[in-house]
């Protein structure tokens, strides 16, 4: 059977919407069979400088946003025992570098949460995979010399 694409738009730092886009996808096509969490926000500043209010964002869209999409279309995989959960991450999920520490915070905490869930979901046939990428360059030159993240680069 095919579907028309259908264009839903969701906030992932809303849990609300979250949960509402969730109920009008399963709505709509019955079932998801691959969820690709792949939203992601990042900020770069040393700790200091990063407000309390901006760290709790980050969180939001890089922990709270897949986890609770994540809650939110898990019952039906289990109930249908099969399914494909993917966390898109990042390689700061696994080590901080300077002034990163919001998201990698939140890439952290990504990371321990799926790798969890992984463990929970082996007796479901509920697959769990977290990609962790490395570095990107997203420069069109090269940094300038003395730039801290041109070691990164190399």
């Amino acid at each position: 059977q095919t579907y028309a694409p259908k264009l839903i738009l969701l906030d992932v730092t809303d849990i609300s919407c979250i949960r509402d886009v969730a109920k009008e996808i399963l709505n709509c096509y019955g079932c998801v069979d691959i969820l690709i969490n792949n939203a992601s926000m990042k900020v770069k500043g040393a700790v200091q400088s990063i407000s309390l209010e901006l760290d709790k964002k980050i969180m939001d869209a890089n922990y709270f946003g897949p986890i609770t999409l994540t809650k939110a279309i898990l019952p039906n995989m289990i109930s249908r025992r099969t399914g494909h959960i993917v966390l898109i991450n990042s390689i700061q999920g696994k080590i901080g570098i300077p002034f990163r520490a919001a998201y990698a915070a939140s890439k952290h905490a990504a990371f321990g949460f799926f790798d969890c869930l992984r463990a929970e979901m082996e007796e479901f046939d509920i697959s769990v995979s977290t990609v962790n990428p490395t570095f990107i360059c997203s420069y069109h030159r090269p940094p300038a010399p003395g730039n801290w993240e041109a070691s990164i680069w190399k």
